[in-house]
């Protein structure tokens, strides 16, 4: 057997639904945001599941806890696991950041690996670290079974690309993460296979035009 990880980014925020940057904003899920959660538990929830991990912020808890609740499986809470730090950029649009940091937008668009938005937030490169040990502690303490991860847009991205020997910086401009997508990392011999990226078939169809960001 081969360890199986899933990384299910949380359910729509009123932030995710209108696109400004939430990074350690501790937003709930929206009524439709509690719906995917709950589809994703019923679509999976027959799986025999190994283990839970998500970020504790409230939005990746409660997407976690509908499958915990179906499965009796505990929550692993993980500070590795929170989403980027977006500094003086939490809670703004992009319109907004772009007139009032607009040099410093501008430097992380072309590299958010290495450069970090205003007013002390994380560098990709950060995010890459911390949730490294989080993989690195259910590596080590499971050696095969089927793993979920619940975490953020920006951080799984990061953790994929960490796996799969893409360049850090390259996070936004080369994988996809809509609001309750799945993807699917076997640990197989040779390496992470991505086996699936970016599922939201387990969400009902009213809700999968609700892209969000």
């Amino acid at each position: 057997m081969s360890l199986n990880l899933y990384f299910l980014r949380h359910g729509e925020t009123t932030a995710s639904r209108i696109g400004s940057f939430c990074g350690r904003l501790d937003l709930d899920l929206t009524p439709e945001g509690y719906e995917m959660a709950q589809d994703f538990a019923t679509a999976y929830q027959d799986l025999p599941w190994t283990a839970i991990y998500c970020s504790p912020l409230k939005r990746t808890v409660a997407t976690a806890t509908a499958l915990s609740e179906l499965i009796g499986l505990e929550l692993n809470k993980r500070e590795g696991l929170k989403e980027i730090a977006y500094g003086e950029w939490e809670g703004k649009t992009t319109q907004e950041v772009n007139v009032e940091f607009h040099d410093d937008y501008v430097r992380w668009l072309a590299d958010p690996g290495w450069n970090s938005p205003s007013g002390g937030g994380e560098k990709g490169i950060d995010i890459a670290r911390r949730s490294s040990e989080v993989l690195e502690e259910i590596d080590n303490t499971y050696h095969d079974g089927h793993v979920l991860v619940v975490s953020h847009k920006a951080t799984i991205r990061i953790m994929l690309c960490s796996l799969l020997g893409i360049d850090v910086g390259r996070y936004r401009d080369r994988i996809g993460m809509p609001v309750a997508s799945l993807n699917i990392v076997e640990l197989a011999e040779h390496g992470p296979l991505v086996k699936v990226m970016g599922d939201r078939s387990h969400i009902r169809s009213s809700l999968r035009t609700r892209h969000g960001t």
